[in-house]
Order: structure tokens, then C-alpha cells, then sequence
């Protein structure tokens, strides 16, 4: 059975960093392209990151753009999240997901309908 599980949300003071880890099982990953969204409450799911299969080509939404990084550990079928200079709005449930479709080497979708496998979520709040 596929599970994707988020760790690593919590409490934090504007400014501060947290880093998010993805452990998937079930199976291997390593030759699809991961994410991140993130939904607010009131709000709808938004994109947050994304990453192709191997590390090599990445996408950011611009609301975090130079302050969030995505990576990637294959062997260890896992995917991070480093925030950094955490703002107020960026207080969400944290979503990773798995996409099983191909579009070529550097395919990183931005789109929650691209992605296959989601995790449950985790939460990260900061304060102001």
C-alpha cells in the first residue's frame, strides 16, 4: 500500500525556519516527479514546490521563491522542504504529493491534477 507521510510542521515565530520531510513506502519514487502544496484555512490548495525525478530541475511558486528549498533523497525515498524567513502567511496544512505521469526528464508539475499520491498533511503555523 502506498503512504506518503509529512513530519517536521509546527509552531514557529516569524522569521524562523522549519524543514518538512515526505517518507513514502509502499513503493519506489525515484523515477517520478514530488511536491508540495499547501491549503490555509478558508483557502484552496495552492502549489508550494516541485521537484523532477533526480534533484535536477525544481519549481517554486512565487510567494516562496528564495526563501523555500525542495531536495530530494532517493535512496532513502524521501523528499524535504527547507523554509526559511517564515512569513505569517505562509500558515498551512503542508501537503507532499507523487505524480506518475512522464513528460519528459525535467518534468515538475505545478498543478494538483499531475499528482498521483498525496500524504495526510501537516501543519505549520507561524506566528507574528
Amino acid at each position: 500500500q502506498v503512504q506518503l507521510v509529512e513530519s517536521g510542521g509546527g509552531l514557529v515565530q516569524a522569521g524562523g525556519s522549519l524543514r518538512l520531510s515526505c517518507a513514502a513506502s509502499g513503493r519506489t519514487f525515484a523515477s517520478f516527479a514530488m511536491g508540495w502544496f499547501r491549503q490555509a484555512p478558508g483557502k484552496e490548495r495552492e502549489f508550494v514546490a516541485a521537484i523532477n525525478w533526480n534533484g535536477g530541475t525544481t519549481s517554486y511558486a512565487d510567494s516562496v521563491k528564495g526563501r523555500y528549498t525542495i531536495s530530494r533523497d532517493n535512496a532513502k525515498n524521501t523528499m524535504y522542504l527547507r523554509m526559511d524567513s517564515l512569513k505569517p502567511e505562509d500558515t498551512a496544512v503542508y501537503f507532499c504529493a507523487v505524480s506518475l505521469r512522464y513528460d519528459g526528464p525535467k518534468y515538475a508539475p505545478g498543478t494538483a491534477d499531475e499528482y498521483t499520491y498525496w500524504g495526510q498533511g501537516t501543519q505549520v503555523t507561524v506566528s507574528s
